[in-house]
């Protein structure tokens, strides 16, 4: 078999490339950190797409290993809050605790939780041109309380499309097939399958 085409992934995040490698585990990619001390760029686009493409593109030019780049930009988009937390789902509030309770604090007198998950990908080479992108949703609603112990963010109030369950119930295989960022990916791996014959 030949070797693994590795990507670096725009993320100082060892879970999330962990994560994403377990979905790629049947085919011949590797998802790696960057190479740098401290991954940290300004995500000061406006939308999903813009802050990963600006993540992936920090990627290659701050690493030196690599000759391909993939970053994602992931959030909750709730459709009572207009859309929000949206791209600011991480900066909602200080804690991943807080930013639960604030989100259902702020939906506490409306019936109305429809909601989605959004996960935009971006694949960049080492001068930052942009190959190919990718975009996963999945839709739901918020529950009125936390339930389950699996994922992390806002999973635990998050019912899956029309499922009883949050994503934080799922298991670890489930959610690797329903969620936004599986589905972003699944699409993105069989791009490269097609143009790099993984």
């Amino acid at each position: 078999m030949a070797d693994k085409l590795k990507i670096v992934l725009g993320t100082s995040n060892p879970h999330k490339v962990f994560e994403i490698n377990e979905i790629a585990k049947d085919y011949n990619v590797e998802f790696i950190l960057p190479d740098c001390n401290n991954f940290d760029p300004d995500e000061n686009g406006l939308t999903f797409e813009e802050n990963a493409e600006i993540k992936a593109k920090e990627a290659s030019r701050v690493s030196k290993n690599g000759n391909y780049f993939m970053a994602d930009d992931s959030g909750l988009c709730v459709d009572y809050l207009k859309g929000g937390p949206g791209i600011h789902s991480a900066r909602y509030d200080t804690t991943p605790e807080k930013r639960i309770e604030k989100l259902l604090d702020a939906l506490k007198d409306d019936n109305k939780r429809t909601a989605h998950f959004v996960c935009a990908l971006c694949l960049c080479d080492k001068e930052g041109k942009v190959l190919h992108r990718e975009k996963g949703i999945v839709e739901g609603k918020i529950a009125y309380s936390k339930k389950g112990s699996n994922g992390f963010g806002y999973d635990p109030v998050f019912l899956v499309e029309n499922g009883n369950r949050t994503m934080a119930e799922l298991t670890e295989k489930e959610k690797n097939t329903l969620s936004h960022r599986g589905r972003a990916l699944k699409s993105m791996l069989e791009w490269l399958k097609v143009n790099f014959k993984i």
